[in-house]
């Protein structure tokens, strides 16, 4: 960990690295040139895809900060950050994040569906205990989570998610067939577990409501393919004996995802917490 001088204070600066170097961790790495994130430092990038790497690590040296294009996960950890942006896939999640709280590391996690794995997430939350680190779970393109955690908390609780998608979003799915171009479909329902099985990339957001709420097994999910649709529709509910809560979320675009990242970063340092 390193620190810069501010008025005379010495202030601790964070280690960040980000596996995953596509869109929205550029959202991120763009977030600490412009000083929305003044305490982090960005000192190592890992993707599958070098170009990738060496495009967002460019763009860090273009601001006079150095960062460094690792091409393998020993090599990234080796940097001892104080926290790893997962922006790639559950299965890079499930690769990095056991190696990473060992070492010292912790995760902001935006695949959030590879703890639908209860044994996975079980090993996850005793490592990270072992090793006083933590998992920070993103809000992603959904949001609402302290009501959900409370009205789960309250008892008797019971939640729903809800996902609109293009067909083209489903275009490489076991649910994509030609017909939805033209016609409205709920294309699957079920829990939020068997969602992510059959969705590995597409439903984290599910993922990660549920885990904030009644848990994989419980939460009722439904997707539904609209012609000419742009974008995603998240909404979840959930209600107790008390409360009744709907969280509804329209994103024309992913970057809120890697916004929320950003939000994430900023309440880990932040006196104010949101």
């Amino acid at each position: 960990m390193e620190f810069m001088r501010i008025s005379g204070i010495f202030a601790f600066m964070k280690k960040l690295v980000i596996v995953g170097c596509g869109q929205l961790a550029g959202i991120v790495s763009d977030a600490i040139v412009s000083g929305i994130l003044p305490d982090y430092d960005l000192v190592g990038v890992y993707s599958r895809t070098t170009a990738k790497a060496e495009r967002l690590a460019g763009k860090m040296d273009q601001h006079g900060k150095v960062c460094k294009v690792c091409t393998s996960m020993e090599e990234l950890l080796a940097l001892k950050p104080d926290y790893l942006v997962e922006a790639a896939s559950p299965a890079a999640m499930k690769e990095f994040a056991l190696p990473a709280l060992k070492n010292g590391t912790s995760v902001v996690t935006l695949s959030i569906g590879a703890l639908a794995d209860e044994k996975f997430r079980e090993e996850v939350i005793s490592t990270a205990k072992a090793n006083n680190t933590r998992v920070h779970i993103v809000s992603g393109a959904t949001g609402g989570f302290d009501v959900l955690r409370t009205a789960f908390l309250m008892g008797n609780a019971t939640a729903t998610f809800f996902n609109e998608k293009s067909p083209y979003a489903l275009r490489g799915t076991p649910v994509y067939e030609n017909s939805l171009l033209t016609e409205k479909k709920v294309v699957f329902t079920g829990n939020a577990k068997e969602a992510i099985d059959l969705f590995p990339t597409r439903v984290n957001v599910a993922v990660a409501a549920s885990l904030a709420s009644v848990g994989p097994e419980k939460m009722q999910f439904a997707m539904q393919s609209t012609p000419g649709f742009v974008g995603d529709t998240q909404r979840v509910e959930i209600k107790n004996d008390q409360v009744h809560a709907v969280v509804d979320v329209y994103s024309a675009t992913p970057a809120i995802a890697g916004w929320s990242v950003v939000n994430t970063l900023l309440n880990i340092t932040s006196p104010l917490v949101f």
